[in-house]
């Protein structure tokens, strides 16, 4: 059986995709109050420092090297102080301050600070436990944690392609900044296994990460927790702990999940018959597939299909 990195699956699932939407020099004071998103907002400072509030959170300070991920477009705030006013942050307001270089300016007469916003957006039809359970808001210092050099160089890699205008700049930049997805979430992985009860402590654990590694590998396998257990060399009932414990669901309720989610995206991107996608997730019968899939998804999979495609259409 060949090795799958769970990682990369499930962020091949979610296509997150990201976008580079400013280059920001602010001299305080400043404040920028940055609406809800529907995807996931980035904050990198190059230079200087800032806060960084998002709701009843206590205010988080910034320096250069640090990096920020909010998941899932919770409204924050970025300034120059750990509290006070901040102006409402827009397209009219953006448009007003942007340069003919395309850069943001904030004038002010204090303490300089440069930093990177980007956006992410990813499959919203996609349920994966990856984007609920991160935190509201993940920080990445290098100060602080572990595993976060070669996002150190990413991001100076970034400021370079952004800062010149080398062929092939926008091409690079764009996949930067996918990079850093991943990277943030790595580190957060790497920094948060020992302690976070979560999928994500999930991946630092050998045990539970090889039993996701073999179902995510072989998804349509006649997998029982018996069998998982055996591969994975402990007890049935240890696994079956542990797995519930890091994971917050059992193996096999879990596969269940995973198989919905690659059905999905079959029946999105596909025009396989009902049937052989069913065989692909590991069912013999097309009507114990589609009663699973209605039960995950609301709808049967020939519906599914029809909806998304118009959707699709419009």
């Amino acid at each position: 059986m060949s090795e799958h990195d769970v990682l990369t699956d499930v962020m091949d699932l979610l296509r997150v995709r990201g976008a580079v939407m400013a280059q920001i020099r602010a001299r305080a004071p400043w404040g920028l109050r940055l609406p809800q998103n529907s995807g996931a907002s980035f904050h990198a400072v190059t230079a200087g420092s800032c806060w960084i509030r998002v709701g009843s959170q206590p205010p988080r300070e910034l320096f250069p090297g640090d990096v920020v991920l909010i998941p899932r477009g919770t409204p924050h705030i970025v300034s120059s102080e750990p509290k006070g006013a901040a102006q409402p942050w827009d397209r009219a307001a953006k448009a007003r301050a942007r340069t003919p270089s395309g850069e943001i300016v904030l004038d002010g007469a204090g303490a300089s600070t440069h930093f990177i916003c980007a956006a992410y957006d990813y499959d919203h039809d996609v349920a994966h436990p990856l984007l609920g359970l991160l935190p509201a808001v993940l920080v990445c210092s290098e100060r602080e944690m572990r595993e976060t050099a070669l996002l150190s160089s990413t991001l100076r890699l970034l400021r370079y392609e952004l800062t010149n205008a080398d062929a092939g700049g926008p091409a690079i930049v764009n996949r930067l900044i996918d990079i850093l997805f991943v990277q943030v979430v790595r580190a957060w992985i790497a920094n948060s296994a020992a302690s976070n009860a979560s999928w994500l402590g999930a991946l630092g654990d050998p045990i539970v990460a090889r039993t996701l590694t073999i179902m995510h590998g072989s998804p349509g396998s006649p997998w029982t927790v018996e069998a998982l257990a055996e591969e994975v060399n402990v007890s049935r009932a240890t696994l079956a702990r542990r797995f519930v414990r890091l994971v917050g669901e059992t193996p096999l309720s879990y596969l269940t999940r995973w198989r919905m989610e690659l059905a999905a995206r079959h029946l999105r991107e596909t025009d396989n018959a009902v049937g052989a996608i069913a065989r692909q997730v590991g069912y013999v019968s097309e009507f114990a597939f589609s009663r699973a899939f209605s039960r995950a998804r609301g709808d049967a999979p020939g519906r599914y299909r029809r909806t998304h495609r118009a959707s699709a259409r419009r």
